[in-house]
């Protein structure tokens, strides 16, 4: 009976986060040569098209698996020879199996990313990354050098970003979310100091025709991303200076950010959520 009862309520879940799903649409954009990218629920996923095959940055969610793979059909009948996850979220890596098993791709990741979905008892382990690397490595696929640099913990402590040489566009992860405050993954890893210091190092591997690929949020470019960074910056020197003078997270809280950076707040990452993880990341 119990077993019955699980395997309704297991039903009944999966129906639920079918639903959320049921009426987002995956959009394509051309960015530059033969770079796009496709928005729809969760993180933005780079993608490279040609005589090659298919490449993607990241996956969003499982249940998007389908329409993604339709996408990317609309913009070439070639097969998606690889995935490369910029990190272990799981609205960036939620379509790992499916891709793995249903397309045969290979799935790229830095080593913690392997790690961490390993250790999540939910995720399913034959959709693990099956090319791990510490440092970085390089593509030559589709007539360009495609560049996956691993960054310190920032974000994560499995970050990376990818780089577009001859079509000189970033895909930044999650260490861009773009027009608002991004999210810090205290407990995966992620450090605010860190995501400052590898958005700084970023923005010194790129220049002003350099198209940016959020993690989330629309294409933007370089003055985007510096502007995300001085945000950064002037909060974090905020918060840690009241912190300094002995005020409590509450009274941090109380007294709020600068009427400047109201716009930077979203559902998911209010202005007290961003003093907090300022506060509690120092």
């Amino acid at each position: 009976m119990l077993g019955l009862m699980f395997i309704a309520l297991s039903c009944s879940l999966k129906a639920i986060a079918d639903d959320r799903f049921a009426n987002v649409k995956i959009n394509s954009q051309s960015v530059n040569g033969s770079t796009y990218m496709l928005t729809g629920a969760g993180g933005n996923i780079g993608v490279s098209a040609g005589k090659d095959g298919i490449l993607i940055i990241d996956d969003q969610f499982a249940p998007l698996a389908d329409k993604i793979a339709q996408a990317l059909s609309d913009i070439a009948e070639q097969p998606t020879k690889y995935v490369i996850n910029t990190h272990y979220h799981g609205d960036h890596t939620g379509s790992n199996a499916y891709f793995k098993e249903v397309q045969d791709s290979t799935i790229f990741a830095h080593d913690n990313v392997r790690k961490r979905l390993k250790a999540n008892k939910a995720h399913t382990h034959a959709a693990l990354p099956v090319v791990t690397y510490g440092q970085g490595l390089t593509f030559h696929f589709n007539d360009d050098t495609i560049k996956v640099t691993h960054l310190p913990a920032g974000h994560t402590d499995s970050d990376s970003v990818v780089y577009f040489e001859k079509a000189n566009v970033l895909h930044a992860g999650d260490l861009f979310f773009q027009g608002r405050f991004p999210y810090i993954d205290l407990e995966g890893g992620g450090t605010v100091s860190g995501y400052i210091s590898n958005v700084a190092t970023v923005l010194e591997m790129i220049d002003s025709d350099t198209k940016i690929i959020p993690g989330h949020g629309k294409l933007a470019d370089k003055s985007a991303y510096q502007a995300s960074l001085e945000m950064m910056q002037q909060t974090a020197k905020y918060v840690a200076d009241k912190k300094s003078d002995g005020a409590s997270l509450a009274v941090v809280l109380k007294d709020g950010l600068d009427k400047r950076w109201k716009d930077w707040a979203w559902n998911f990452i209010t202005e007290e959520k961003w003093i907090t993880t300022l506060y509690n990341g120092q």
